[in-house]
């Protein structure tokens, strides 16, 4: 097992991380912000699905998720279909035209990893893919399986005849 400085490390590189996503956001089209590429992702990825799986998947609440799936179909990415199990629920389904913005998306990208990664030997780029897979795993499903809290940490109380 890590030493603690090991992981208290992997938290300050955690926190850096966000410039790195924040960069990657920066490089998405102006009509296609983050939360709609991640739901043409999933749906790329899952296939057609209701709203509520979206949700899941996205960890949000269905408004957040309703926002985001009329912002893509109104630009004609995704078609919100009643669905015939439940005519009150909607298949949410990626179009010609979704995909098309989805292949962009990925191109740019992944041309962005390959600009900032050119120095990076290939053994390494394939290792951070296989480190961030085991990390991503070792926290599993997080949508759906509740976690215990962390304990909290142990605190002293320090009473005048101590202090």
């Amino acid at each position: 097992m890590a030493e603690q400085a090991q992981y208290e490390e992997l938290v300050r590189q955690f926190s850096a991380f966000g410039a790195v996503k924040r960069e990657m956001r920066r490089i998405l089209p102006a009509d296609c912000p983050s939360g709609s590429a991640a739901v043409l992702t999933l749906l790329g990825r899952h296939g057609d699905m209701r709203m509520s799986k979206l949700a899941e998947l996205l960890s949000v609440d269905m408004s957040v998720t309703s926002r985001h799936a009329a912002h893509l179909a109104e630009r004609g990415w995704i078609e919100r279909s009643p669905d015939p199990a439940d005519k009150r629920s909607r298949i949410l389904h990626l179009t010609a035209s979704g995909q098309t913005q989805l292949d962009e998306l990925f191109r740019r990208t992944t041309r962005l990893l390959a600009e900032r990664l050119d120095d990076w030997p290939d053994d390494e780029v394939g290792r951070l893919n296989q480190l961030m897979a085991r990390l991503r795993d070792s926290f599993g499903d997080c949508r759906t399986v509740p976690r215990p809290a962390p304990p909290a940490p142990e605190q002293t109380t320090r009473t005048p005849a101590s202090a």
